[in-house]
Order: structure tokens, then sequence, then C-alpha cells
């Protein structure tokens, strides 16, 4: 098993859904007090069967992938991907935004104003027409919003994707190892297995680390240690900001959905959250014992080399320091014992349908967006 890093920075989120177990007693010292962290109880958590529908669906994506655009002859069916001119008029009077020539557009991407697109099916190149679309009231262009206009379109060039066949000699092109189709199926339904097997995982590291920060209080704040993570975290979003090539207000609006404002009022609740996981973890691993000797520390560090794609330890130390790597193994320890150490147990009914109502309410969401 792979195992996953565990960062305070990481773990901020503190939903609820956690029971209290019973099996060990309240620990403490003068910086945080955790009641509970033995025998935690967590939500069961299963890994997802992989079907024979759900290996086809993935191999179907994968052919997908790989498919080649191909210039047709007839009229604009749904999936075709046609290079267009628009003009958008409102009141006869062409508006800021609503024209451009030669732009692809692929139908049902739903990259259109709701309307625009389907219109243009059944139509053939070479074709002019116009097309009436009413924009959605919560459009982001007030002055659009609502409204009905027109849009006059001319076909340039129509395409269709063309699907390779899954064969042998597919499968040899994006295989390492498979060399048949039926080779292919079971290297494809077992990696499926392995990553419903990770996110299971992932899932039950989650509800552990959660029901831990419910049963932890932090009495004080070791001096400096949240200005120290303050920095730490803010600097992480700062170069993710410079590698993108964004400038910071861009980056925070885009990327995580907030303005400045909001993302320095969070960012100390953040810190505070990162330390008060740090501080628990480090207690728990002193009073069970848990100090990883050098010789694993060295085993760890190897592995975050080579997962993170460090050319060495002592490549990745320059770029995290050895405290900070000591800190990210020895939370991983802790944790990984912890996990050993819960008691799984199913779900209460009231719990299902709250996450059978939360799944439904994600996905009509997802429609929304669409």
């Amino acid at each position: 098993m792979k195992k996953k890093v565990i960062t305070a920075l990481l773990l901020v989120s503190l939903a609820g859904g956690s029971l209290m177990g019973c099996g060990s007693k309240e620990i403490s010292n003068e910086y945080v007090t955790v009641k509970q962290y033995k025998g935690l109880e967590v939500d069961k958590v299963e890994a997802e069967e992989v079907t024979d529908e759900a290996v086809e669906n993935d191999i179907q994506s994968t052919l997908e992938s790989y498919g080649t655009a191909e210039e047709v002859d007839r009229a604009v069916e749904d999936g075709d991907t046609v290079t267009i001119d628009y003009v958008g008029k409102k009141d006869g009077v062409e508006f800021e935004g609503g024209s451009a020539t030669e732009s692809p557009l692929t139908i049902g991407s739903g990259y259109f104003v709701p309307g625009f697109e389907e219109a243009i099916i059944g139509h053939t190149k070479g074709e002019t027409f116009d097309i009436d679309v009413t924009f959605p009231e919560d459009y982001n262009n007030g002055e659009l919003a609502g409204q009905a206009v027109v849009f006059t379109i001319t076909i340039h060039k129509i395409e269709q994707t063309a699907i390779p066949e899954l064969n042998d000699e597919f499968v040899a092109s994006v295989s390492e190892e498979a060399t048949t189709v039926d080779e292919y199926k079971k290297e494809v339904k077992k990696a499926l297995e392995e990553s419903n097997k990770q996110t299971a995982e992932e899932e039950l590291e989650k509800g552990v680390w959660e029901a831990l920060m419910e049963n932890t209080e932090v009495t004080k704040y070791p001096d400096d240690l949240i200005d120290e993570n303050v920095e730490s975290i803010n600097s992480t979003y700062q170069q993710m900001a410079e590698y993108y090539g964004m400038e910071w207000e861009d980056f925070l609006s885009s990327m995580m959905g907030m303005t400045v404002e909001q993302y320095e009022d969070q960012l100390n609740e953040t810190a505070k959250t990162s330390v008060k996981g740090l501080l628990a973890l480090e207690l728990i691993a002193e009073k069970e014992k848990l100090e990883p000797s050098e010789d694993e520390y060295q085993k760890l560090y190897e592995q975050y080399a080579e997962d993170y794609g460090y050319e060495s330890v002592d490549a990745l130390i320059e770029a995290a320091t050895e405290e900070k790597v000591q800190q990210i193994a020895l939370q991983e320890v802790v944790m990984d014992w912890m996990i050993e150490n819960c008691k799984q147990v199913e779900p209460s009914a009231d719990d299902a349908a709250a996450e059978e109502t939360d799944a439904a309410a994600e996905s009509d969401t997802a429609a929304e967006d669409k």
C-alpha cells in the first residue's frame, strides 16, 4: 500500500460525523489535551467494487482521449466540433464580447449560452443563419442577464472525432505490459481496484483525523508556531500563484474562490488548525513511544524523495528542511498507528440518509453548473 503523507496543512477539514469511542485515557501537556485517540469509532469504509461496466467505461474514456479529428461533409451532429463565425446582436445592435471569427466549438460542451450549441445541429458547412437565444437570469454580465439576443452564425468546418478501435495494436501503444485486449482489461480492472482501495484508505484516514480533532483541545500555542505556519502556508500558495503565472488576486479568485481579505481572515484559522493537529500527533507519539528510529526515518525520507520526484534525500531536505520532513514522517507514523487502532462501525441510518442527501445535492449542483 502506498502511504499518503499527512501534513497539518492539508488536514484542515473539521466536518462532523465521527463518534467518540473508548479504550484510551486522556493525555495532555502544557499545550494540548487529547481526550480520546485510541479506539476512535469512525464510519466503516469499504473499497467500491469494480464492475465490468466500470472497466468498459474507463477503456472507452482512454479510447476517446486518443481520438483524432476528421472533417466531414454532412449536417452538424451532437459531439461534432465546428469552426464558426458568429455575431451577437441585442435589439439589432452588436454587443461587446458577442462576436468571433474562426472559433472552434464542440457541440454539447456547454461552453456557450444555453440553446446556442443545440441550434447549430442540423446545419451544414457554408450555411449562414440566425438563432434566437435568451441569456440566463444569473448571467455574469448584468446588461445581458435575462435578455433575448440574436446570433448570426456561419459554419466553416465540421469535424467529428474518430475513435480508435480497441485491438491488440492499440493495447500495445498504451500499455507497458499488456499485449492483448483481454490482458489490458485485466490491467485496467486492477488499476481501478487499486484506485478504489486508495480512495477508501484516504476516506478512513480523514475520518480518523476528524475524530481526533473533535477530541483535541488546545490550551495554548507554542511561541511563534502560529506565525511560522502562517508564513509556511502563505509561501506555499504564493509559489503556486507564481507557478501558474498569475497575479496574486487573480489566483485567489479563480483557484481558491476568495478575495484577498477572505484569504487573510482564513489564513490564521488554517494555521491554528494545522498547529492543533501537529501538537496532538506529537503528544500521541510521545505517549505511545512511536518515534521512528534513524533507519526508519531514512527509509521514509527516501520514499518521499522518490514519490515527489527529488533526485535524492539531500535534495528533498534542501527544498523543505530536515525539520519539516521529519515532522511529516512522524505525523504519518502516528496516523498509521491510529488507523490500525481505530474501530470502524456501520454508519447509523441518519448518517446514511444524510450522505445520500449530500450526494444528491452535489449531483444537482453539478447539473446546474453544466
